[in-house]
């Protein structure tokens, strides 16, 4: 299954830059990504334009949002990442209290037309 979400990073050029810095290739902690794939995230894909980021994500069929979440709440290693990747990120001014990344729901689809 393909998932997008949406999260805004604050907006500020250096800001921005390391957070880049903390995404590109082989800089992620290794602990982040182990637990990614462990939580049934086959692949996943950050985007930015200015500082709104897309979040594309193929999970297996082990993976739901609760399991995830309950994973990386029992990682202390995940839970610093996520206190660091907070200096960066700020929610979206319609996302529910302590969800940072906002799922999409799929609007159009030429396929279907």
């Amino acid at each position: 299954m393909i998932h997008y979400l949406l999260c805004d990073l604050k907006n500020d050029p250096d800001l921005i830059a390391e957070y880049e810095a903390y995404h590109a290739a082989g800089h992620c902690w290794p602990e982040v990504t182990e637990g990614i794939r462990a939580a049934g995230i086959v692949q996943m894909e950050i985007y930015r334009t200015g500082n709104r980021l897309m979040m594309v994500m193929e999970t297996d069929g082990t993976y739901t949002a609760e399991r995830h979440a309950a994973l990386n709440q029992a990682s202390d290693t995940i839970q610093q990442w996520e206190t660091l990747m907070d200096r960066f990120q700020q929610r979206l001014p319609f996302s529910a209290a302590g969800i940072k990344w906002v799922p999409m729901n799929k609007l159009f689809d030429l396929r279907d037309q």
